[in-house]
């Protein structure tokens, strides 16, 4: 596992991620722990080499619907998402959601710098 992954559940801090968004790529992921297609993807996404935020749905239900108001996607579980300057640039839901995909997208915003 390369992912440093980081449980919230304060919808305060879903508005800090998405001001640090600005300065560089914040990745999500939504997830639940009854559903096993999300322990999968859970393990996919873990390859990816950046920190992730999680969401665990059933903890966090406040900050999962904050996260789907601000953004305009529509909630699912398991679901990543990758936010730039405030707004959403990756969006994978179930087995479509990929490390490659994922770790791709950020490249793509190191190599603008």
């Amino acid at each position: 596992m390369k992912a440093q992954f980081k449980e919230f559940y304060e919808v305060e801090k879903l508005e800090e991620l998405f001001k640090a968004s600005h300065n560089k790529p914040v990745v999500f992921f939504k997830h639940s722990m009854t559903c096993p297609i999300s322990k999968n993807v859970l393990r996919e996404i873990a390859e990816v080499d950046s920190e992730i935020w999680l969401m665990v749905v059933q903890d966090a239900r406040k900050v999962s619907n904050a996260f789907a108001e601000k953004t305009g996607i529509k909630h699912e579980s398991p679901q990543t998402v990758v936010i730039k300057d405030g707004k959403p640039i990756y969006n994978a839901s179930h087995y479509d959601a990929t490390a490659s995909d994922v770790e791709s997208v950020i490249s793509e915003f190191e190599a603008v710098k």
